[in-house]
Protein backbone atom coordinates (compact mmCIF):
# COMPACT_ATOMS: atom_id res chain seq x y z
CA UNK A 1 0.00 0.00 0.00
CA UNK A 2 1.39 3.51 -1.01
CA UNK A 3 2.37 6.12 1.77
CA UNK A 4 -0.57 7.87 2.96
CA UNK A 5 0.38 11.78 2.18
CA UNK A 6 0.68 13.77 5.48
CA UNK A 7 -1.71 16.69 5.71
CA UNK A 8 -0.84 19.98 8.32
CA UNK A 9 -4.05 21.95 9.86
CA UNK A 10 -3.10 25.02 10.52
CA UNK A 11 -5.46 26.90 13.40
CA UNK A 12 -5.65 30.16 15.02
CA UNK A 13 -7.41 32.99 15.69
CA UNK A 14 -8.03 36.00 13.04
CA UNK A 15 -5.29 37.68 12.30
CA UNK A 16 -2.68 35.48 14.31
CA UNK A 17 -0.43 35.34 11.31
CA UNK A 18 -1.70 31.84 9.61
CA UNK A 19 -1.12 33.04 5.83
CA UNK A 20 2.17 34.34 6.91
CA UNK A 21 3.33 31.20 7.97
CA UNK A 22 2.06 29.67 5.29
CA UNK A 23 3.57 31.73 3.04
CA UNK A 24 7.38 31.14 4.70
CA UNK A 25 6.40 27.22 4.12
CA UNK A 26 5.58 28.04 0.43
CA UNK A 27 8.93 29.57 0.02
CA UNK A 28 11.30 27.09 2.41
CA UNK A 29 9.43 24.28 0.56
CA UNK A 30 12.55 22.72 -0.46
CA UNK A 31 11.72 21.17 -3.82
CA UNK A 32 8.77 19.55 -1.92
CA UNK A 33 5.16 19.05 -3.69
CA UNK A 34 2.81 21.34 -1.74
CA UNK A 35 -0.65 21.54 -2.30
CA UNK A 36 -2.15 24.31 -0.08
CA UNK A 37 -6.23 24.52 0.79
CA UNK A 38 -7.22 27.61 2.05
CA UNK A 39 -10.90 28.61 3.78
CA UNK A 40 -12.05 32.15 4.11
CA UNK A 41 -14.45 33.33 5.83
CA UNK A 42 -16.38 35.73 3.75
CA UNK A 43 -16.75 36.98 0.01
CA UNK A 44 -12.99 37.76 -1.09
CA UNK A 45 -10.31 35.21 -1.68
CA UNK A 46 -7.98 37.68 0.20
CA UNK A 47 -5.19 35.21 1.92
CA UNK A 48 -5.36 32.86 -1.27
CA UNK A 49 -3.88 35.75 -3.53
CA UNK A 50 -1.20 36.64 -0.63
CA UNK A 51 -0.03 33.60 -0.95
CA UNK A 52 -0.36 33.44 -4.59
CA UNK A 53 1.38 36.54 -4.83
CA UNK A 54 4.67 34.90 -3.29
CA UNK A 55 5.43 34.11 -7.44
CA UNK A 56 7.23 30.76 -6.46
CA UNK A 57 7.06 27.48 -8.70
CA UNK A 58 5.42 25.73 -5.68
CA UNK A 59 2.69 28.43 -5.30
CA UNK A 60 1.04 28.31 -8.85
CA UNK A 61 -3.21 28.56 -8.93
CA UNK A 62 -2.98 24.69 -9.05
CA UNK A 63 -1.93 24.44 -5.67
CA UNK A 64 -4.13 26.72 -4.02
CA UNK A 65 -7.82 25.92 -3.97
CA UNK A 66 -9.87 28.32 -1.40
CA UNK A 67 -13.13 27.52 -0.04
CA UNK A 68 -15.26 29.88 0.17
CA UNK A 69 -18.06 28.64 0.80
CA UNK A 70 -18.55 29.01 4.77
CA UNK A 71 -16.17 27.91 7.73
CA UNK A 72 -14.66 24.43 7.02
CA UNK A 73 -15.56 22.77 9.59
CA UNK A 74 -19.07 23.20 8.97
CA UNK A 75 -19.05 22.48 5.17
CA UNK A 76 -16.76 19.24 5.29
CA UNK A 77 -19.31 16.78 3.14
CA UNK A 78 -20.14 19.73 0.56
CA UNK A 79 -16.49 21.08 0.25
CA UNK A 80 -13.66 19.39 2.08
CA UNK A 81 -14.14 16.10 1.20
CA UNK A 82 -14.82 16.40 -2.73
CA UNK A 83 -11.69 18.85 -2.78
CA UNK A 84 -9.54 16.26 -0.85
CA UNK A 85 -10.59 13.67 -3.29
CA UNK A 86 -9.66 15.79 -6.14
CA UNK A 87 -6.18 16.59 -4.72
CA UNK A 88 -5.50 12.93 -3.61
CA UNK A 89 -6.78 11.86 -7.24
CA UNK A 90 -4.43 14.29 -8.94
CA UNK A 91 -1.72 11.84 -11.55
CA UNK A 92 1.13 12.86 -9.46
CA UNK A 93 -0.46 13.84 -6.15
CA UNK A 94 1.45 16.46 -3.53
CA UNK A 95 3.79 15.75 -1.05
CA UNK A 96 2.08 17.36 1.62
CA UNK A 97 -0.95 18.85 2.02
CA UNK A 98 -1.41 22.53 4.12
CA UNK A 99 -4.96 23.80 5.65
CA UNK A 100 -5.50 26.69 6.64
CA UNK A 101 -8.85 26.98 8.57
CA UNK A 102 -10.95 30.07 9.19
CA UNK A 103 -9.94 32.11 12.33
CA UNK A 104 -13.19 30.46 13.33
CA UNK A 105 -13.31 26.79 12.84
CA UNK A 106 -13.16 24.31 14.96
CA UNK A 107 -9.95 22.02 14.11
CA UNK A 108 -11.67 18.89 16.09
CA UNK A 109 -14.24 18.12 13.31
CA UNK A 110 -12.32 18.57 10.32
CA UNK A 111 -9.50 16.31 11.79
CA UNK A 112 -12.18 13.65 12.58
CA UNK A 113 -13.27 14.15 8.49
CA UNK A 114 -9.51 11.64 7.73
CA UNK A 115 -11.65 8.60 9.61
CA UNK A 116 -13.75 8.81 6.45
CA UNK A 117 -12.86 5.58 4.66
CA UNK A 118 -12.20 7.41 1.23
CA UNK A 119 -9.77 9.48 3.27
CA UNK A 120 -8.32 7.50 5.87
CA UNK A 121 -6.60 5.23 3.53
CA UNK A 122 -4.71 7.36 1.49
CA UNK A 123 -3.94 10.45 3.64
CA UNK A 124 -3.25 11.53 7.31
CA UNK A 125 -2.95 14.31 9.83
CA UNK A 126 0.98 14.65 10.25
CA UNK A 127 -0.09 17.38 12.85
CA UNK A 128 -2.61 19.97 14.32
CA UNK A 129 -0.43 23.45 14.24
CA UNK A 130 -2.51 26.45 16.11
CA UNK A 131 -0.92 30.04 15.68
CA UNK A 132 -1.09 32.11 18.32
CA UNK A 133 -1.35 35.96 18.55
CA UNK A 134 1.30 36.38 21.39
CA UNK A 135 0.65 40.09 21.40
CA UNK A 136 -3.01 39.49 21.72
CA UNK A 137 -2.69 36.94 24.51
CA UNK A 138 -0.75 39.59 26.36
CA UNK A 139 -3.03 42.04 26.15
CA UNK A 140 -5.79 39.46 27.80
CA UNK A 141 -7.86 39.83 24.78
CA UNK A 142 -8.87 35.91 25.37
CA UNK A 143 -11.20 34.85 28.19
CA UNK A 144 -9.30 31.85 29.17
CA UNK A 145 -10.16 31.88 33.04
CA UNK A 146 -13.75 30.47 33.15
CA UNK A 147 -14.51 31.76 36.71
CA UNK A 148 -12.89 35.06 35.88
CA UNK A 149 -15.55 35.16 32.35
CA UNK A 150 -18.68 33.85 35.03
CA UNK A 151 -17.90 36.97 36.99
CA UNK A 152 -17.75 39.45 34.23
CA UNK A 153 -21.09 37.95 33.34
CA UNK A 154 -22.85 38.26 36.55
CA UNK A 155 -21.24 41.71 36.43
CA UNK A 156 -22.40 43.04 32.95
CA UNK A 157 -26.11 41.58 32.24
CA UNK A 158 -25.52 42.55 28.48
CA UNK A 159 -22.58 39.96 28.18
CA UNK A 160 -24.03 36.96 25.97
CA UNK A 161 -23.69 33.87 28.30
CA UNK A 162 -20.97 31.95 26.17
CA UNK A 163 -17.95 34.13 25.06
CA UNK A 164 -17.23 32.73 21.53
CA UNK A 165 -13.84 33.78 21.18
CA UNK A 166 -12.22 32.39 24.48
CA UNK A 167 -13.97 29.46 23.66
CA UNK A 168 -12.08 28.92 20.21
CA UNK A 169 -9.01 30.24 21.34
CA UNK A 170 -9.68 27.00 23.71
CA UNK A 171 -10.84 24.54 21.21
CA UNK A 172 -7.81 25.17 18.81
CA UNK A 173 -5.51 24.77 21.43
CA UNK A 174 -6.74 21.36 22.75
CA UNK A 175 -6.53 19.98 19.56
CA UNK A 176 -3.01 21.04 18.50
CA UNK A 177 0.29 19.12 18.71
CA UNK A 178 2.02 22.13 17.99
CA UNK A 179 1.87 25.60 19.00
CA UNK A 180 3.07 28.79 17.26
CA UNK A 181 4.04 31.71 19.91
CA UNK A 182 3.49 34.15 16.92
CA UNK A 183 4.39 37.83 17.43
CA UNK A 184 6.70 37.16 19.93
CA UNK A 185 9.23 39.75 19.28
CA UNK A 186 6.20 42.43 20.57
CA UNK A 187 5.61 40.67 23.61
CA UNK A 188 8.15 42.17 26.61
CA UNK A 189 10.28 39.83 28.20
CA UNK A 190 8.48 40.53 31.32
CA UNK A 191 5.34 39.73 29.66
CA UNK A 192 6.47 36.14 28.03
CA UNK A 193 6.34 33.93 30.86
CA UNK A 194 2.67 34.84 31.38
CA UNK A 195 1.07 34.68 28.07
CA UNK A 196 3.04 30.68 28.23
CA UNK A 197 1.32 29.88 31.42
CA UNK A 198 -2.20 30.89 29.73
CA UNK A 199 -1.16 28.93 26.62
CA UNK A 200 -0.05 25.86 28.50
CA UNK A 201 -3.68 25.86 30.58
CA UNK A 202 -5.50 24.35 27.69
CA UNK A 203 -2.59 22.10 26.02
CA UNK A 204 -2.87 18.49 26.22
CA UNK A 205 0.37 16.85 27.87
CA UNK A 206 3.60 16.98 25.80
CA UNK A 207 2.30 20.10 23.75
CA UNK A 208 5.41 22.33 22.71
CA UNK A 209 4.89 25.86 22.05
CA UNK A 210 7.49 27.97 19.38
CA UNK A 211 8.02 31.29 19.50
CA UNK A 212 8.01 33.05 16.27
CA UNK A 213 8.53 36.06 14.49
CA UNK A 214 6.26 36.82 11.04
CA UNK A 215 5.47 33.17 11.26
CA UNK A 216 9.17 32.29 10.36
CA UNK A 217 9.25 28.64 11.35
CA UNK A 218 11.74 25.85 9.94
CA UNK A 219 9.70 23.27 7.95
CA UNK A 220 11.31 20.94 9.83
CA UNK A 221 9.90 22.19 13.15
CA UNK A 222 6.33 22.40 11.50
CA UNK A 223 6.07 19.50 9.04
CA UNK A 224 7.02 15.58 9.93
CA UNK A 225 5.46 15.79 13.80
CA UNK A 226 4.02 12.35 12.85
CA UNK A 227 0.72 12.78 14.97
CA UNK A 228 -1.71 10.67 12.88
CA UNK A 229 -4.12 12.88 14.86
CA UNK A 230 -7.33 11.70 13.49
CA UNK A 231 -6.00 8.31 15.66
CA UNK A 232 -6.33 9.74 19.05
CA UNK A 233 -9.32 12.51 18.49
CA UNK A 234 -10.44 11.02 22.19
CA UNK A 235 -7.82 12.93 23.82
CA UNK A 236 -8.67 15.85 21.99
CA UNK A 237 -10.94 17.44 24.32
CA UNK A 238 -14.13 19.79 22.73
CA UNK A 239 -16.14 21.83 24.06
CA UNK A 240 -19.16 20.38 21.31
CA UNK A 241 -18.14 16.62 21.80
CA UNK A 242 -21.85 15.40 22.51
CA UNK A 243 -22.71 16.95 19.05
CA UNK A 244 -20.49 18.61 16.17
CA UNK A 245 -23.19 21.49 15.61
CA UNK A 246 -21.90 24.72 16.14
CA UNK A 247 -23.05 28.28 15.39
CA UNK A 248 -21.25 31.05 14.02
CA UNK A 249 -24.44 33.89 14.87
CA UNK A 250 -21.65 35.79 17.30
CA UNK A 251 -20.19 36.74 14.06
CA UNK A 252 -20.66 38.22 11.03
CA UNK A 253 -18.37 39.64 7.50
CA UNK A 254 -18.79 41.83 4.76
CA UNK A 255 -17.48 43.44 1.69
CA UNK A 256 -16.78 46.89 1.62
CA UNK A 257 -15.67 47.63 -2.41
CA UNK A 258 -13.22 50.80 -2.46
CA UNK A 259 -12.45 53.52 -5.04
CA UNK A 260 -8.65 54.70 -6.11
CA UNK A 261 -7.02 55.63 -2.67
CA UNK A 262 -5.22 58.95 -2.39
CA UNK A 263 -3.81 58.52 0.57
CA UNK A 264 -2.79 55.45 2.29
CA UNK A 265 -2.65 56.92 6.20
CA UNK A 266 -6.08 58.04 5.57
CA UNK A 267 -7.40 54.89 5.42
CA UNK A 268 -5.12 53.40 8.13
CA UNK A 269 -6.61 55.65 10.18
CA UNK A 270 -10.14 54.84 9.31
CA UNK A 271 -9.60 51.21 10.04
CA UNK A 272 -8.32 52.38 13.43
CA UNK A 273 -11.36 54.34 14.19
CA UNK A 274 -13.44 51.09 13.17
CA UNK A 275 -11.71 49.46 15.68
CA UNK A 276 -12.14 51.62 18.70
CA UNK A 277 -16.03 52.42 17.35
CA UNK A 278 -17.29 48.99 16.44
CA UNK A 279 -17.08 45.11 17.45
CA UNK A 280 -14.35 44.80 14.69
CA UNK A 281 -12.37 41.85 15.23
CA UNK A 282 -10.31 41.90 11.82
CA UNK A 283 -10.38 43.80 7.72
CA UNK A 284 -8.46 42.34 4.99
CA UNK A 285 -8.02 43.26 1.41
CA UNK A 286 -6.49 45.19 -1.56
CA UNK A 287 -6.94 48.86 -2.13
CA UNK A 288 -5.60 50.20 -5.08
CA UNK A 289 -3.50 53.37 -4.42
CA UNK A 290 -3.96 56.93 -6.77
CA UNK A 291 -0.63 56.90 -8.75
CA UNK A 292 0.52 52.86 -7.87
CA UNK A 293 0.75 50.56 -10.36
CA UNK A 294 0.61 48.18 -7.76
CA UNK A 295 -2.15 47.95 -5.04
CA UNK A 296 -2.23 47.87 -1.19
CA UNK A 297 -2.37 44.82 1.03
CA UNK A 298 -3.56 45.70 4.27
CA UNK A 299 -4.40 43.09 7.11
CA UNK A 300 -5.48 44.62 10.32
CA UNK A 301 -6.38 42.92 14.08
CA UNK A 302 -8.05 45.29 15.93
CA UNK A 303 -5.85 48.83 15.85
CA UNK A 304 -2.61 46.81 15.12
CA UNK A 305 -2.72 47.72 10.88
CA UNK A 306 0.09 46.34 8.33
CA UNK A 307 0.12 47.57 5.12
CA UNK A 308 2.62 47.07 2.29
CA UNK A 309 2.64 46.77 -1.50
CA UNK A 310 1.74 43.64 -3.33
CA UNK A 311 3.11 43.61 -6.69
CA UNK A 312 1.68 40.55 -7.53
CA UNK A 313 -1.73 40.86 -5.62
CA UNK A 314 -5.35 41.52 -7.25
CA UNK A 315 -6.60 44.98 -9.18
CA UNK A 316 -9.72 45.01 -7.21
CA UNK A 317 -9.79 47.42 -4.69
CA UNK A 318 -11.89 45.84 -1.95
CA UNK A 319 -11.50 44.86 2.04
CA UNK A 320 -13.24 42.36 4.11
CA UNK A 321 -14.44 43.03 7.30
CA UNK A 322 -15.16 40.61 10.02
CA UNK A 323 -17.08 41.42 13.40
CA UNK A 324 -19.43 40.28 15.59
CA UNK A 325 -23.12 40.06 14.34
CA UNK A 326 -23.92 43.59 16.40
CA UNK A 327 -21.47 45.28 13.75
CA UNK A 328 -23.25 48.55 12.17
CA UNK A 329 -22.77 47.04 8.74
CA UNK A 330 -23.24 50.88 7.23
CA UNK A 331 -21.47 52.98 9.72
CA UNK A 332 -18.15 50.56 8.81
CA UNK A 333 -19.20 50.92 5.16
CA UNK A 334 -19.24 54.76 5.41
CA UNK A 335 -15.86 55.10 8.01
CA UNK A 336 -13.88 53.39 5.43
CA UNK A 337 -15.27 55.00 2.48
CA UNK A 338 -14.42 57.99 4.16
CA UNK A 339 -11.21 57.16 5.13
CA UNK A 340 -10.68 56.44 1.08
CA UNK A 341 -12.12 59.56 -0.42
CA UNK A 342 -9.49 61.52 1.91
Amino acid sequence: MPARIPVTVITGFLGAGKTTLLRHLVEHADGRRLALVVNEFGEVGVDGALLRACGLPGCGDEDIVELANGCICCTVADDFLPTMRRLLNRPEPPDHILIETSGLALPKPLVKAFTWPEVRTRATVDGVVAVVDARAVADGLFAADPAAVERQRQADPALDHETPLGELFEEQLACADLVVLNKWDAVAAAEQARVERIVAAHLRPGVRTVPARFGRVPPAVLLGLEAAAEDDLAARPSHHDEGDDHEHDDFTSLVVELPPVADPAALVAAVQELARSQPVYRVKGFVAVAGRPAPLALQAVGDRVSHWFERRAPTTSRLVVIGSADLDREKVAAVLRDGAAI
